[in-house]
This record gives structure tokens, sequence and C-alpha cells, in this order.
């Protein structure tokens, strides 16, 4: 039987690198691969579902799921991080760690977004400061958003304003106009379409700071207080793909566990040269997430989800209560 053809919309990440290249190929299919920024990559899925498979952003996975079920997931997590780390204060604000930021304006490139999801939750939870204590502003507009494509409103009680279109979440913070945000952005060489940081910034790094100026305490601080590394992208197959082709899930799920598992092996081959301390930055690594800091299965990621989950139902993203294996197919719930 010959090999159905497939698309693939994905981002640069080492663990699916194998996949890409064709080093590891997918029982029965032939890929035609796209590679994005994850911003347009996101946007281009939600909004035009125009690949047959696809890296996806956790949180609006999650929504979308509930609002229109036309994306399957497989418990493969390409992407993760300490999103809180990208957070930058304004040095005359008044701010003295996540627990002070009560009252305060802070920005997002995207409400429902993963990293807004887990920035929120995380200083809810582990600092004790509400959502609803805080002032929002949004950098993108509807024409870029993802939640434009899932329907989002601002869940009631939130302050949320809309950044002019002329404006970026940056030249907002460093004008003092917003006390904290995720400035990285503005450093980032790569211009998309969807994040107005990376092609309009001006930037004045001097009046701020980051919000956790110590990034290996606090990565220490929430494995120890969690357990796991956040995940904000999933991989996900159009529905209509999934129902076609039930094989695929499973077929996709152990091409890209096969995939990782030879991106983890060339681990310190992949570390540039050009890092005078490359074993020493790697064993504070491994000593913060473990050897294995992006498992996939879902055995192996019930925590992280159950409280991505938690998370976006109390924060009003979605209204039902989900159980963890309930967002894979029975196939891939190991």
């Amino acid at each position: 039987m010959p090999n159905i053809s497939l698309s693939l919309l994905a981002t640069k990440h080492d663990l699916l690198t194998p996949v890409i290249s064709g080093e590891v190929g997918i029982e029965g299919v032939t890929l035609a691969t796209t590679l994005s920024d994850p911003s347009e990559a996101f946007w281009r899925q939600l909004h035009f579902a125009e690949f047959d498979i696809s890296e996806m952003s956790l949180s609006s996975y999650l929504i979308a799921r509930e609002k229109t079920d036309d994306m399957v997931a497989i418990p493969v997590f390409p992407g993760r991080r300490f999103m809180q780390l990208e957070l930058f204060c304004r040095t005359d604000a008044g701010i003295d760690g996540p627990a002070s930021l009560a009252g305060k304006r802070i920005g997002v490139a995207e409400y429902q977004q993963t990293s807004s999801l887990w920035v929120r939750g995380l200083l809810e939870e582990d600092f004790g400061v509400s959502q609803y204590s805080m002032q929002w502003f949004m950098e993108r507009t509807d024409e870029v958003s993802h939640g434009a494509a899932t329907g989002f409103q601002p869940p009631p009680g939130i302050s949320l304003t809309r950044v002019p279109a002329d404006e970026t979440l940056d030249s907002l913070l460093f004008s003092g106009r917003i006390d904290v945000a995720p400035a990285g952005r503005a450093l980032r060489h790569e211009p998309n379409l969807v994040d107005k940081q990376t092609h309009i910034s001006k930037t004045a790094w001097t009046t701020v700071a980051p919000l956790f100026p110590d990034a290996f305490a606090e990565g220490r601080r929430f494995v120890e207080a969690h357990g796991f590394i956040p995940a904000n992208h999933i991989m996900v197959i159009r529905r209509d793909v999934h129902e076609r082709y039930p094989w695929l899930a499973f077929n996709l799920y152990s091409a890209l566990e096969k995939a990782r598992k030879i991106a983890q092996e060339r681990t310190r081959a992949a570390i540039p040269t050009y890092l005078i301390f490359r074993d020493e930055y790697l064993a504070i690594a491994r000593s913060i997430a473990g050897n294995d800091p992006f498992p996939y299965g879902l055995r192996a990621n019930e925590a992280m989800l159950t409280t991505a989950l938690r998370y976006s139902l109390n924060q009003g993203l979605i209204t039902k209560q989900v159980d963890a294996a309930d967002l894979f197919p029975a196939s891939v719930r190991g």
C-alpha cells in the first residue's frame, strides 16, 4: 500500500528535527513540511485549518476543543519553558517580586495564549496575586489573534485593554504606561506577521529589569513545587484527517517519540561551541529538570495537563472540567 501524503506545520525544535528532516519517518505517511514561527503557525491553523498535522498552542487547543472540536491531540509537547522568566518590570513601579504585582498594569501578547495561562495560574496559586487584581493589556489585534478564531471574550470581571495598533508591549513598558510585560520578543531577529514587537519595537532596557532576576532559582523553585516544566505547545491532527486515518495518531506519536529520544542523545552536541561553560550549564539544567525534561505521553504529563486544565477553567477560558486522559485518543494514552 502506498504512503498517504500529509502536510505538517511545525516550528524549529530539536525534538522535531529528526521527523522534519526525514531521518525518522511516520509509518504510512509522506510529509510535506512547512516551518513557521509559533505565533504565525497557530494563527494559520486556528483560522484556516490548512494543515493535516500541526503544532499548536496548548491553551488554544483546550479552548478550541470545547468550542469546535476540530482537532485531535496526541501527548507530544515539543515546546516547554518557564514562561514567567520572560517578564520584565519597570524599575520605578514599586515591584519587589511577583507577590507585589497586585494592582499593577501587565501586558500580554494575547490573553488566551499558553504563556499567559501559565503566568496567571502561578501568580495566583504560587504567589497569591489574583488575575482580577491586575489591569491587563493585550497587544494582538483581532486580525492576527488566536482568540478571534476561538471566539475569545475577556472573562467577566477582567480589566482588559487593547494596545493601540501602532504600539507594542515594550513601547508601553519602556514609556511607563504599563508596569510589567514579556518584553523579550523585542530582542529576537525573526520578524513575524503576528507579533508587532518583532518588527516595530523601540527598546530602552535601562528602565526595566527581570521580574525573576535569578532564572535558575525560579526554575528550581517551580520544579520542586510542581514537578514539571510547563508545556506551551502540543501536536494536533485535524479531526477530519484523524477520522479518515484512525491509525495515524499512534504512528505519529511513535515517530515523534523516536525523534525525541534521538534529540535527547544529541543534547550536548547541540550546545553551541562558543558557550564556554557548556557542560556546566547542562549540569545546572539537569540538576533542576532532570535528565529527561521533555517527556511525552499521558502518564508522564498528567500532573502538568491537570494543572493547565485547572488554570484554564479557573481563568474562564474553558467552562467544563476535563480529565487529562480525555484529551487524547485511546491509542496514545499510555
